[in-house]
Parts: structure tokens; C-alpha cells; sequence
């Protein structure tokens, strides 16, 4: 092969021609890294964008918050205990509403910070469609200020704090139907901060004929719950502890409102999946979890799953250690015991405990590896073996 010699001009001109081709090849795909963000079908979500909102002005994403009433004081917030009356141009306390002209503004409006397409397992729901995939959002901003919390950069700030996409409600449920997810779930963050979003996403889903979920910690008011209710066919609550002193200190919430909320989410016949993370030295306490377990089935919660979760070192509590899984194993047969039918523990890879199993006849329902389905032995809301029916929404 004979050698091709170049000259040095040549070789120079080259050179600046490939730097330019590299260069035109970084800022495409830069643009398409930034720009048009894909989800696993390959589909475009809408543009990311930085929010600029100088002081107290109100924006695109802003619409009149819902559940509240004027004062002396200023606009005061009814849909949860804060009952925040920020003044104005000041935010509430979950960073989402603001003060403006004597009313109260939501600036959590179509600008989630998160959206994602998950396995339902994931919220958890292991008794609502499984297998099935739930398109997924949140805004910023929480009613609580939990010393665990596992989404903090964004719970713990405001959506002028966020990267956010452009999503009005009519967008979320065509990204939900495009993309065959057959739910939508509010989650991540705390839905009752941005209620507003969630409320008129939720109505149009329901028009839709697209489910909505709810991940919450159950820190609402009865009124506004029963408003959203009307359009929710799932709640997965969080059931931080059975202490008003832990829920004050650990979260700065009411264990009281919390519970009022279960009984409202039962009553309105929406289903329920019910979460206790136990985390050392703060909520392992056996006994505390043999009231919380007496009191849900007291109260009709006994057909409800009552998941376990493992805690991991998070945020403020990076001194503490993982739950031991034999602390999960005892809190799971105390609930058992106290006549809770279906019991799992969380974060555990591996364990027999995120299987579903018949409560008559004891056998594998539903075979469970993280968030995959191995095996569902359940046939028009029965099990397949002695046909016993299972609670839940299967289909």
C-alpha cells in the first residue's frame, strides 16, 4: 500500500475541520441530551427548562390554589395542618403557594421536577394491577420536613429552586396514554402540596379512563381529601410511626391527621397500601409497632397490605445504621399476629416477605423479585388454589 504524504497546510486544515466536526457533534448531542428528553419507549418528553421568577411575580406554571380562605392576616392555606398565611409575595411553608393581592397562588402548576414511567411495585402497590407501569410525577415542595427523607433535593425545596418540564395536566395524561401506562402516580415528593396539579390531572385521567395513584404521607385535611378522592382509585400512605412525640421530631407532622386521613381514604372505598419504614432508635420500637398494628385492625384495615420498609441511611440521618432484617422479620409476624392478612418487608432483595400469599390455604399467590412478577397465581380476584378471594384491584 503505498503511504500517502500531506503537507502541512493540508494537515492543519484537516485538523481545524475535524475539530469543527467534533465540536457540531458535541453541541448535537448536547441538544438533544438537554432538549428532548427520552423515555424508555423512546418517545420525547417535553423540553427541561431552568425557572426564572424574580420576586413575588407570578408565572405560566401558577394557578389559584384550591382550599383556602382570606383572613386579617392574609390568605391562610386549608388544606393541611401547617395552615400556612404566608404574606405577601412570601411562600408557604411547602414552598409551592404564594401570596398574591390578598389570594393564595399555587406555583406547583404542569411543572413537575420528575417525571418517570415505573413498575407499579415501586410505590409500593403490590395489591393494584401488578405488572403494570404508572407514569409518574412531582413537583417540588413538601408539607413535612421528614429527617430521613429519601427525595429531599427536591422535597425540601421550591419548583423556582427545580429544573422543571413543561407539563400541563393535558400533557400528562396524552404522555400516560402514548406511552401505554395505564395509571398515573403522584409521588416522590408530598401530592398535597402541589394538590392543584394533582387534583385537575386526576379529573381529566378519571375522564380518561386512566387511574390515578397517590404516594402521600396522609398530612391533609378531611375536606380536600374527600374533593380528591372523588378521582383516586389507589392511596399508598406512609405511616411514619404510632407517636405523636416521633411524628413531631422526626417529621414535624400529627400522627392524629394522619390517621383521620386512613379512615377518610377507607370510607370513600379508595384502596389503600399502607407503609412503615422502621428506622433505628427511632421507629423499631416492637411495642409502638404492636399499637400501630392493633390499631389498623381495629379500624378495618385488616385486608389492606402493611408494608415494611427497610431503612437506609438517609439526609440527616447518615449516622444511623440499616435495620437490621430480623427487626422487619419480628415487627412482620407482630403484625401477623395481630390479624393483619397481608404483611411485607421492603428493600429487601430476596426475602419470602415481598410475596403474596393466600391467607386461607398459605400458598405462593404472587411470586415477587424486587419489582418484577415471577408468578400470579391469582384468577378473577381468587386464589387459584382454593379460591378464596384476595382484596385488591387486580386487572
Amino acid at each position: 500500500m503505498t503511504k500517502q504524504i500531506i503537507t502541512k497546510r493540508e494537515f492543519i486544515k484537516k485538523g481545524i475541520l475535524g475539530l469543527c466536526g467534533i465540536t457540531c457533534g458535541l453541541s448535537f448531542f448536547r441538544a438533544y441530551s438537554d432538549e428532548n428528553i427520552f423515555n424508555f419507549n423512546g418517545n420525547y418528553l417535553q423540553r427541561k427548562f431552568l425557572n426564572p421568577l424574580p420576586g413575588d411575580e407570578l408565572w405560566k406554571w401558577s394557578k389559584e390554589s384550591y382550599h383556602y380562605i382570606s383572613t386579617a392576616r392574609g390568605p391562610k392555606c386549608k388544606i393541611c395542618p401547617n395552615e400556612c398565611t404566608p404574606k405577601e409575595g412570601e411562600l408557604s411553608d411547602c414552598r409551592t403557594k404564594i401570596a398574591k393581592d390578598g389570594k393564595l397562588y399555587s406555583i406547583a402548576y404542569g411543572n413537575p421536577c420528575a417525571v418517570h414511567i415505573d413498575p407499579i411495585e415501586k410505590k409500593p402497590f403490590y395489591h393494584f394491577m401488578p405488572a403494570s407501569t404508572a407514569y409518574s410525577i412531582a413537583t417540588a415542595g413538601c408539607n413535612l420536613a421528614c429527617l430521613n427523607c429519601q427525595n429531599w433535593e427536591i422535597s425540601q425545596k421550591s419548583p423556582k429552586e427545580t429544573e422543571n418540564y413543561d407539563m400541563m395536566p393535558a400533557d400528562v395524561v396524552k404522555n400516560a396514554i402514548d406511552n401505554k401506562c395505564p395509571s398515573i402516580a403522584y409521588t416522590y415528593s408530598e401530592p398535597m402540596v402541589f394538590y392543584v396539579y394533582t387534583y385537575d390531572t386526576a379529573k381529566l385521567a378519571h375522564e380518561k379512563g386512566i387511574k390515578n395513584l397517590v404516594h402521600t404521607a396522609g398530612f391533609v385535611y378531611e375536606e380536600p381529601l374527600r374533593d380528591l378522592c372523588k378521582y383516586i382509585d389507589a392511596f399508598s400512605v406512609d405511616l411514619k410511626s404510632f407517636s405523636e412525640t416521633i411524628y413531631e421530631k422526626l417529621n414535624a407532622g400529627k400522627l392524629q391527621t394522619v390517621l383521620n386521613a386512613l379512615k377518610v381514604m377507607k370510607e370513600q372505598k379508595v384502596w389503600i397500601e399502607i407503609t412503615n419504614l422502621v428506622i433505628p432508635s427511632w421507629t423499631d420500637d416492637l411495642n409502638m409497632i404492636k399499637k400501630m398494628c392493633n390499631w389498623l385492625c381495629q379500624n378495618g384495615f385488616a385486608d389492606y397490605p402493611l408494608h415494611f420498609s427497610r431503612f437506609m441511611p438517609k439526609y440527616k440521618l447518615m449516622n444511623l445504621p440499616i435495620t437490621p432484617v430480623s427487626t422487619l422479620d419480628n415487627a412482620r409476624q407482630i403484625a401477623l399476629d395481630a390479624g393483619l392478612k397481608f404483611v411485607y418487608i421492603g428493600n429487601v432483595p430476596g426475602t419470602a416477605a415481598e410475596n403474596t400469599y393466600c391467607p386461607k390455604c398459605k400458598k405462593i399467590l404472587i411470586e415477587r423479585k424486587g419489582f418484577k412478577i415471577l408468578k400470579n397465581n391469582i384468577i378473577d380476584n381468587t386464589c387459584k388454589f382454593c379460591k378464596e378471594k384476595i382484596p385488591g384491584i387486580w386487572q
